[in-house]
């Protein structure tokens, strides 16, 4: 059953198929509200595929997953309300002109504008600035950014930040709209050891304060849930610890396909 905020995410059979190939297939997995959820895979993998497919951007092939109840593919559209992307390549890059507070200010703008209500839009400006600004500070502090540790505070253009400072304040501005799914693609991504244990005590806070995390990565903490893409296109990968992981086989898939598929389901997608 969901809690209030977090989203259960469930997969049965669910996968995602391109002219030339599989990007991922045979996916189960069965993880409550809260979860900490990792995708793990080689880069080429379906990784991004599924994570996309997961938050109802991109449209599944075959089987089924239901996010928060919300049943894939039919509420694609539902699912895309409560679940957030942090960054994605492609998808939801920051902008590396805009300074840190710019980003701020827009995701706030925005959150105000299409998904607050019309009593909420008829506010005095200074109650709704106020307001804005209580929802930003509430997920910087999530994010553990703190913008007055920047090179220039919160006018720090991002890219002048460091990668894991520029991960957080991705996380930060995913986090502005409350959802009950955050989605982040590549989270180890050029992270030294200590950063990456960081960026992963950063995401498992996140989901202890309930909200499902799904997080692609190279290599999944033991703690964590897991989703392994190196072996969908040869067969069923289910959602397991990392430890349980280690014993269940080898990928005999070839990678040069599953890059293809990854690829061609993207183009299918409209995507990048």
């Amino acid at each position: 059953m969901d809690s209030p905020h977090g989203a259960s995410v469930t997969a049965e059979d669910f996968g995602l198929k391109g002219p030339r190939g599989w990007a991922f297939r045979g996916i189960g997995i069965d993880a409550g509200p809260g979860s900490l959820v990792a995708i793990e895979g080689p880069s080429g993998s379906g990784r991004t595929c599924l994570l996309l497919a997961l938050t109802g951007r991109m449209r599944p092939t075959e089987g089924h997953a239901k996010i928060g109840g919300l049943r894939l593919p039919r509420k694609m559209a539902a699912v895309r309300r409560i679940a957030a992307l942090g960054p994605v390549p492609g998808v939801s890059e920051l902008d590396p002109a805009f300074t840190v507070a710019e980003h701020l200010r827009e995701r706030a703008l925005l959150q105000r504008r299409f998904d607050g209500s019309l009593r909420a839009l008829l506010r005095p400006r200074a109650e709704r600035v106020a307001t804005a600004q209580e929802r930003i500070d509430a997920a910087l502090d999530a994010a553990g950014l703190d913008p007055a540790t920047l090179p220039k505070a919160e006018r720090t253009s991002v890219r002048d930040l460091e990668r894991l400072e520029a991960l957080r304040l991705s996380i930060a501005l995913a986090l502005i709209g409350g959802p009950r799914l955050l989605a982040v693609d590549d989270t180890d991504l050029k992270l030294s050891d200590a950063e990456r244990t960081e960026a992963w005590e950063l995401l498992r806070s996140v989901a202890d304060s309930g909200t499902t995390v799904l997080a692609v990565c190279s290599q999944a903490p033991e703690d964590a849930i897991t989703l392994r893409t190196d072996a969908a296109a040869g067969g069923r990968t289910t959602g397991q610890s990392a430890a349980e992981g280690d014993a269940a086989g080898e990928n005999t898939t070839g990678e040069n396909t599953i890059e293809e598929g990854t690829a061609d389901a993207f183009a299918e997608t409209g995507r990048a």
